[in-house]
């Protein structure tokens, strides 16, 4: 019987303060990073206790999926250590056969493919025997997905003052991209956007007014994919919202868009404008992604 494992592949982020420079010029892509920005990515770091939680969510969750399936489990990220070849070279060591590929960005699966791929190639070249690749295209439309977001949400919102939610407007949140890329072709917003809409009709009668913004714009003067989130903030405030309440549906675990971005920078913006914020939690190890993810791979094998 063929031999069957999972890959769950996210971003990736530095381990150390230190790791933060290499980190950046990986997402570069080698280019030098100004020093202002590697200052302040680290600043921001700093401000959520020298490290983000990515990594060891992502293998909390490859544990609990393995355990769900009785199927060895494998974690890489993209822009840092644990690296795409290197989980392959594991899979290959452990006599895998069959791999199947899941990308922990449900809107990006067509971006993350291509550097799986290009990776398998690259160890195939150097005679490593790679398991044969079986990948899980976008999910932001699975409806189980829609269920866990809107189970943790509404749990969320029940603990919010009533007086001040019935005041509130709900923001769900994802990470911009530049336009370059959008105009290019890229579905992501239209992705977002269904996944959203799915989200708030799953939510029912615990939904609020909602506006959807695009976060964590790159320190780049490139124009990049809104509406950002002061000014979702400031139209909030416009239609007499006292509140405005976070829902991070792009993001399925912390990590410093979220720890920062939104605990932090977002709050910051939300009280300078006189109200309210409010930041949902991620799904993180919640029963209901671990459920999302065992349908995907039972469906991919």
């Amino acid at each position: 019987m063929q031999s069957t494992g999972i890959l769950l592949v996210a971003h990736g982020t530095p381990e150390r303060l230190d790791d933060i420079p290499a980190f950046l010029a990986n997402i570069r892509r080698g280019r030098p990073t100004p020093p202002e920005i590697v200052q302040e990515v680290r600043r921001r770091y700093e401000a959520i206790g020298g490290r983000s939680p990515l990594l060891d969510t992502t293998r909390a969750q490859a544990l609990a999926l393995s355990a769900r399936l009785s199927m060895p489990c494998f974690v890489a990220m993209r822009m840092w250590h644990p690296f795409i070849d290197d989980a392959l070279r594991d899979a290959a060591s452990a006599a895998i056969e069959r791999l199947v590929v899941v990308t922990m960005a449900p809107h990006s699966a067509h971006v993350y493919e291509p550097v799986v791929r290009q990776a398998a190639s690259d160890l195939a070249g150097k005679g490593v025997s790679v398991p044969e690749l079986v990948f899980v295209p976008c999910w932001g439309d699975e409806p189980s997905l829609h269920q866990a977001w809107a189970r943790t949400a509404s749990a969320a919102l029940a603990s919010i003052d009533v007086a001040r939610l019935a005041r509130s407007v709900l923001v769900p949140s994802a990470h911009s991209l530049p336009m370059r890329v959008i105009q290019a072709g890229d579905p992501y917003p239209q992705l977002v956007h269904q996944t959203a809409e799915a989200v708030i009709a799953a939510l029912g009668d615990d939904g609020l007014p909602h506006i959807l913004a695009f976060q964590s714009q790159g320190m780049t003067a490139d124009p990049w994919l809104g509406p950002d989130l002061p000014t979702v903030f400031e139209r909030a405030r416009n239609t007499g919202a006292q509140a405005v309440v976070v829902l991070p549906l792009g993001f399925l675990t912390d990590h410093v868009e979220t720890l920062y971005d939104l605990d932090i920078e977002a709050r910051g913006i939300a009280t300078e404008m006189g109200m309210d914020f409010h930041r949902l939690p991620c799904l993180n190890v919640a029963e209901g992604l671990i459920d999302t993810l065992e349908i995907l791979v039972k469906r991919a094998v």
